[in-house]
């Protein structure tokens, strides 16, 4: 064979390959867009919200030192149970024992310059009270001399109320310094566990202040009543209420699920929006609130710090009509998808045309479009109020297929779905 007749034969050949596949292609657009079906039934519903945190005891108590010292003793260990009022350490007294003697000396010492004060205001008083007589009866002193008296009668009287009031600071400072070293012996505030013992015989207790923290040296908590404390998104906050049931999986248990229900909402957020959230070219700050979900029977093994997930119901229909998630879209009020091209022309921007909720129905191998009004989400349905009946035929997937359709595309039934595809909108 030639080189040309070869030529011509390769050259026929790829005509042929490419005229199979061009007809392949026009037959694949000719059987329409695959789809899958589910009928419009009736099912329970429950809307829940889905939110993270750690599981914490209802009543626990930090314990931090409010004086600085050296611990002598300690005498809890972690995981031991104490008593209200059992004592917990000791941090040492020797500084403190030292400034009460100070402060009870300074205290000795101002009651006897009151008790000097005061002998002098009586002896004060009584030259003057005789200097008074005889100016009076017989007029052996002069004016001048009895005026002299007096003074040092108000002078004696203003040096005793100083002196008082030495006493009383005196008295106060030895009280202060008592309170100080009553500090250093640290006793159990509440009944509870030793969750957390961060201190250890010799180590320097410190004091915190504005900008630096002090040491914490242990924690007790009842551990009886254990609560799960989950952030949850601002959008999903109106639809919690208190009294919500919950179900609240813990990392540490995998098998097992415990209940609850919420007792606390909070009123402002996790961590507050800043000013600059808000500026040009920076993301949004995600505003969290804390939702406290207090468990009802806790296993007498659990521990604080907990990774924790809860479901919370915020709502549930029963027997409620429904349609898979993954049917309902968004459309215009003809069931057409918008398309940013459409909605401006030459001659400028149009009017805006409201979003509708739907679904498209299969009828007569047709997709027709239905607008729905829905009501609460599940993890898989919704439930619809409206626009659908029981035994409407919807069609359910795949979720590109239904983001795409329009009302005369050309469909094929492919299969049936019963909630095999994840959910979405």
């Amino acid at each position: 064979m030639t080189k040309s007749k070869k030529l011509l034969v390769g050259g026929s050949a790829l005509v042929v390959l490419f005229s199979l596949a061009g007809i392949a292609v026009a037959n694949q657009r000719d059987r329409g867009v695959e789809i899958r079906t589910e009928v419009a039934a009736r099912r329970d519903v429950v809307s829940q919200v889905t939110a993270s945190g750690y599981v914490q005891p209802m009543r626990k108590v930090d314990i931090s030192a409010d004086i600085s010292g050296r611990v002598t003793d300690l005498l809890v260990e972690e995981g031991q149970w104490v008593e209200q009022g059992d004592l917990l350490l000791r941090i040492d007294p020797t500084s403190y024992e030292a400034n009460v003697r100070r402060a009870a000396a300074t205290v000795a010492q101002a009651r006897a310059d009151a008790a000097q004060a005061r002998a002098n205001k009586l002896r004060a008083q009584g030259e003057y009270d005789r200097a008074e007589r005889m100016s009076r009866a017989e007029n052996l002193i002069s004016a001048a001399e009895l005026e002299l008296a007096q003074t040092e009668l108000l002078v004696a009287e203003a040096q005793l109320e100083s002196v008082e009031y030495g006493v009383a600071q005196a008295e106060a400072g030895l009280s202060e310094a008592q309170e100080q070293l009553r500090k250093t012996t640290i006793s159990a505030p509440m009944s509870g566990h030793v969750t957390r013992l961060n201190i250890e015989v010799g180590e320097t207790a410190i004091v915190g202040t504005m900008n630096n923290p002090g040491s914490l040296l242990l924690t007790i908590a009842d551990l009886s009543t254990m609560e799960t404390r989950v952030r949850v998104g601002e959008t999903d906050i109106p639809d919690i209420s208190l009294g919500d049931r919950a179900e609240v999986r813990i990392d540490a248990y995998p098998n097992k699920i415990f209940t609850g229900e919420v007792t606390q909402i909070a009123n402002s957020a996790v961590t507050a929006p800043t000013s600059e959230s808000g500026a040009p070219g920076q993301q949004a700050q995600a505003i969290d609130f804390e939702v406290i979900v207090t468990l009802s029977t806790p296993p007498s093994d659990l521990r604080p710090d907990l990774t924790a997930t809860a479901e919370i119901v915020t709502d549930t229909r029963v027997h409620a009509l429904t349609v898979p998630i993954i049917a309902v879209t968004v459309r215009d009020e003809r069931g057409r998808r918008f398309d940013g091209d459409s909605q401006s022309s030459a001659s400028g921007p149009q009017d805006e045309t409201d979003e509708v909720e739907g679904v498209f129905l299969l009828r007569n191998g047709e997709p027709v479009w239905a607008p729905v009004q829905v009501g609460i989400v599940g993890d898989w349905y919704f439930e619809l109020v409206a626009g659908v009946e029981e035994g409407d035929t919807v069609i359910s997937g795949p979720y590109a297929a239904v983001r795409d359709l329009e009302p005369d595309a050309t469909i094929r039934v492919t299969g049936s779905s019963e909630g095999t595809e994840a959910p979405g909108r």
